[in-house]
């Protein structure tokens, strides 16, 4: 073989090497796929929850915005159901930055509950939104000023009343017993007026003094209904007939 033809194979060897070698080659770390990339919130593996699951640990939110913990999906009261978070003790899936968050007021049909992926601080601003409405709504600048008579409370006239007397009740508008109440002095003949603590921090405090006046504190049962000055706790028609009479003695003496 010619210097020339072995000078030749030589370069067609190297040249294989240095493919063959390419080949085998792993990409660097700059090439490679980053691995740590920022979770999407639907990353969580899907949670199948039954009444039946055991190991639960179920955080609901009050109206208030305040979290209780229970083990339980039937101690879960109705108006906390919406949104639930939900741990597995047994599973780590669901207590990092991702939460399971379970709607628990209907099962579908096989029975799970739908159940969702949320942020830990999507979660967090559903009890600190309820919390920072709730300070709104007690806030003095949260409402205009409205002129209150004697520094009471202002209320809802519900009847004009032609017998003189006035009742006063603290209540609140899903409060059926209040609204039976209403009508029942109505019917005597009683000018009603309704006052809402729920949504009112002064009637609020205002049934509170008239409760402590009348040794009755503390109680937390609505309605409370202020017949001419006489304080009663519930709807009882036979008390509330006898309150409206006294008060119509009194006056005709």
């Amino acid at each position: 073989m010619t210097a020339l033809g072995r000078l030749l194979g030589c370069w067609l060897l190297g040249l294989l090497l240095l493919l063959a070698g390419a080949c085998d080659r792993t990409p660097t770390t700059e090439q490679q796929e980053p691995d740590t990339l920022e979770p999407k919130p639907n990353e969580l593996p899907p949670l199948e929850l039954r009444k039946d699951t055991k190991d639960l640990l179920l955080t609901w939110v009050d109206e208030k915005g305040d979290f209780h913990v229970v083990q339980k999906i039937a101690d879960v009261p109705e108006k906390g159901r919406k949104q639930v978070r939900v741990v597995v003790a047994t599973q780590r899936e669901g207590t990092g930055r991702l939460v399971y968050v379970a709607d628990l007021r209907k099962a579908k049909p096989d029975g799970t509950y739908p159940v969702q992926t949320l942020t830990r601080a999507q979660w967090d601003e559903i009890g600190a939104g309820r919390r920072k409405a709730r300070l709104e709504a007690l806030a003095p600048s949260a409402r205009p000023p409205v002129p209150v008579p004697s520094g009471e409370a202002p209320g809802r006239s519900v009847t004009d009343g032609k017998s003189g007397v006035v009742a006063i009740i603290y209540g609140a508008e899903w409060c059926k017993p209040c609204h039976d109440a209403a009508r029942y002095l109505a019917r005597l003949g009683v000018k009603v007026v309704e006052k809402n603590v729920e949504e009112d921090a002064l009637a609020q405090r205002e049934m509170q003094a008239k409760l402590k006046r009348a040794n009755l504190p503390g109680t937390a049962s609505i309605p409370i209904i202020d017949v001419g000055g006489r304080i009663l706790v519930g709807f009882s028609p036979p008390a509330l007939q006898r309150a409206v009479k006294a008060v119509q003695n009194a006056k005709s003496l």
